[in-house]
């Protein structure tokens, strides 16, 4: 299923790091993308998708101070309109420059995603 948030060679990995999660795979993957509300503060710093092509795994940050690891629906991210009526974004050049697990370890101590 396309995804209006990732390319296909992202889709591809993410599911890859998908199956090796529900394997119990012990991975500590670079998250693949990184979404966020352009009026709102919130982001979603993802590393993984189930079969479903929808579920998404990673560090949710949804700007209340205390993100956490979790899942979301592709779908329902999609619906989402911000307090000005935009849409979730794709952070267009994001490269991660460490694992999920250092992610959560800054964004646990900051309160916030801040990379």
């Amino acid at each position: 299923m396309p995804s209006p948030f990732m390319t296909e060679d992202q889709r591809k990995e993410m599911l890859a790091n998908g199956v090796a999660r529900v394997r119990g795979e012990a991975v500590d993957p670079y998250p693949v993308v990184k979404l966020y509300t352009p009026d709102a503060g919130a982001c979603w710093v993802l590393t993984a998708l189930d079969a479903d092509g929808d579920v998404a795994y990673g560090l949710i940050d949804i700007g209340t101070g205390f993100p956490e690891l979790g899942l979301v629906s592709l779908r329902m991210l999609a619906s989402i309109k911000g307090p000005r009526g935009m849409s979730v974004a794709v952070e267009p050049h994001y490269k991660a420059r460490k694992t999920l697990s250092a992610y959560v370890a800054d964004a646990l101590r900051d309160g916030m995603v801040t990379d």
